[in-house]
C-alpha cells in the first residue's frame, strides 16, 4: 500500500489523460491524495471534455491544464511524471524528465505496488478482453470479492479503489504490451498469468515484433514457484516461452485441438480441466453448445477462461452458468440489429489482421465486410487472403484502404475475388452497402486496423457504425 502522504503536496505531471478512463482515474486518485497536478495532453480541451468532466468538483490542491501540446517545463521542475501507457517511452518529453532526474511512474505500476490482493493478469494479441471478462464473471459467484480492470476499457481505474481491495479478494486485469513493458521495470508479474496468443501488433510503437514479444513476456518473466502461467499450446510461439523466460512458475496449457496433462482442452463438446489447483483433480465443464458468443475463437476464449477461473476457485456450475449467459462485450462481434433480413455486427475492437480474420470466420453464409483504417505497421497479407476466400464484398476506408484492396485483388482465394469498393467515410461505406447486400447476408465492421486516422478511438468508430446502421 502507498503511504497516504506519498503524494501530498507533490507537484505531478500527468502526461496523456486519454479517453478510456484510466488517465482520469489516475488524476482523481492523485487529487484525493493531495497532489498538485499538471495535466498535459496532445488533444485539446474540447476533445477531452468527457474525461475532464469527471474531475470537476473534487476537493484538493490546484489542477493546471496544459492541453493541445506539451511544454518542456512541465517535465523539469516537478516531483514526478505519470505517463499514460500509450505514450512512447522514447518521446522527447519523457527524456527531459529522465535527464532532470524526475521519477517516471505509471498508473498500472502504481497499482501493482499498492494492491494487497493476488492478481490474475491476462494478455495476448487478441481475445484478452473477452477472456478477462469471462474470468471475472466466472469468479463472481464465490465468496471472495472480485475486481476486474486494467486495459479492458471499462471506463475507470482500479487504482481509485485500491484501498478497498482486501488481501483475500481477487483482481483480474487485462494487461497491454505497453503496461507490461513498464511492469518489467518493477520486476513484478501477476500471481496467475494468462497469454491467449501472440502475433505482430503495435509495431509502430515497439519498433519490432521481437520488442513487442519481449514486453508481453513480462507477464510471466518474474513469477516464482508459487505462481501459475496459462499458455496457448496451439500457438507455436508461446510453446517456447517457458524456456525463453526461464519460467519458475507452474505452467498450464490450454488447447482446442490437443489433450493436455495439465491445463484445459476441448473434449466431446465440453471442456476438460486438469489444473491440480485447490486440491482438485480432473473436472468436465459442459454447456459450450449453449454459448451466445459466435465463432471458434470464442470457444478458445471460453476454454482459456475456464482454466484460469477454476484454478482460482470457481465452481463447475458457476463456470457453466457463465458459458450459457455471457453475451460478450461492446464492440466485440456485437450484434447491432437485423433489418430487411440482413444482420449487422460491430467488431470495431478488431484492430489487427488476426482479430479481423477471427471475426470473418465467426460467420457462415454471405458476408459483407467494412475494413481499413490507421496503419500500425502490421502485415495484411493473411487478412487479404481471408477476405478473398470468405466475403462477398469488402468496402475499405482509411489510410490502409488502397493497400488492402490491392492485396485482396492479388490474393488467391480459390474463387472469384469479392467486390472491392472504397469509401471516404464510414457513413459512405454503410450507404454503399445498401446496393450490395440482400436478405440472408451478414454485414460486419471488422477493420483489421486502428481507428486514429478517422475516429477518436475504436469505441467512437463502433458507436458511429451502430448509429449509422440503426438509421436504416
Amino acid at each position: 500500500m502507498a503511504d497516504e502522504n506519498t503524494f501530498k503536496d507533490k507537484k505531478i505531471t500527468v502526461m496523456g489523460l486519454g479517453l478510456f478512463g484510466g488517465g482520469a482515474g489516475l488524476a482523481r486518485y492523485l487529487i484525493r491524495q493531495g497532489a498538485r497536478l499538471i495535466i498535459t495532453d496532445l488533444k485539446t480541451e474540447e476533445q477531452l471534455a468527457q474525461p475532464l468532466s469527471t474531475l470537476e468538483g473534487l476537493d484538493g490542491p490546484s489542477v493546471e491544464l496544459h492541453l493541445g501540446g506539451h511544454r518542456e517545463e512541465d517535465f523539469r521542475g516537478v516531483d514526478m511524471v505519470m505517463v499514460n501507457p500509450a505514450v512512447p517511452r522514447g518521446t522527447r518529453f519523457v527524456e527531459i524528465a529522465r535527464e532532470n532526474s524526475v521519477p517516471i511512474e505509471t498508473e498500472m505500476n502504481l497499482f501493482f505496488k499498492s494492491c494487497r490482493a493476488p492478481i490474475l493478469g491476462v494478455t495476448g494479441t487478441k481475445g484478452k478482453s473477452t477472456t478477462t471478462a469471462l474470468i471475472g464473471d466466472m469468479l463472481r459467484h464465490q465468496e471472495r470479492k472480485v475486481w476486474v480492470g486494467g486495459n479492458i476499457g471499462l471506463g475507470y481505474s482500479l487504482l481509485e479503489r485500491v484501498d478497498e481491495i482486501g488481501e483475500d479478494d481477487i483482481v483480474v486485469l487485462e494487461l497491454s504490451s505497453f503496461q507490461l513493458e513498464d511492469l518489467g521495470k518493477l520486476k513484478i508479474s501477476p500471481h496467475v498469468s494468462v497469454v491467449t496468443n501472440i502475433a505482430p501488433n503495435h509495431l509502430d510503437r515497439h519498433g519490432s515484433y521481437e520488442e513487442y514479444k519481449e514486453a508481453k513476456k513480462n507477464i510471466m518473466r518474474f513469477q516464482g514457484p508459487g505462481d501459475y502461467c496459462i499458455l496457448n499450446l496451439d500457438d507455436r510461439e508461446l510453446r517456447k516461452w517457458p524456456v525463453d523466460t526461464g519460467a519458475r512458475s507452474k505452467v498450464l496449457w490450454f488447447s482446442t485441438g490437443t489433450a493436455v496433462d495439465s491445463g484445459a482442452f476441448l473434449d466431446n463438446g465440453g471442456v476438460r480441466l486438469r489444473t491440480g489447483g485447490n486440491g482438485q483433480g480432473e473436472t468436465r465443464i459442459s454447456g459450450l453448445s449453449a454459448t451466445k458468443l459466435p465463432g471458434a475463437h470464442n470457444v478458445t476464449n471460453i476454454v482459456t477462461a475456464s482454466c484460469a477461473a477454476f484454478l482460482m476457485g470457481a465452481g463447475r456450475e458457476h463456470i457453466e452458468e457463465t458459458i450459457r449467459e455471457f453475451t460478450g462485450l461492446e464492440h466485440r462481434l456485437e450484434f447491432v440489429c437485423e433489418t430487411g433480413g440482413v444482420r449487422y455486427y460491430n467488431d470495431s475492437i478488431a484492430t489487427t489482421s488476426e482479430s479481423a480474420i477471427a471475426g470473418i470466420r465467426a460467420f457462415e453464409g454471405p458476408l459483407a465486410l467494412i475494413a481499413g483504417g490507421y496503419d500500425k505497421g502490421s502485415p495484411f497479407d493473411a487478412f487479404a487472403e481471408e477476405c478473398a476466400k470468405n466475403t462477398k464484398c469488402v468496402i475499405l476506408i482509411g489510410k490502409t484502404a488502397r493497400g488492402i484492396g490491392s492485396l485482396i485483388s492479388s490474393a488467391k482465394g480459390g474463387r472469384d475475388i469479392p467486390a472491392i469498393l472504397y469509401a471516404s467515410s464510414l457513413e459512405e461505406a454503410v450507404r454503399k452497402l445498401g446496393d450490395m447486400v440482400q436478405k440472408g447476408d451478414t454485414v460486419l465492421l471488422s477493420p483489421a486496423c486502428a481507428s486514429y486516422d478517422m475516429f477518436v478511438n475504436f469505441e467512437d468508430r463502433g458507436k458511429q457504425f451502430k448509429a449509422l446502421v440503426r438509421r436504416i
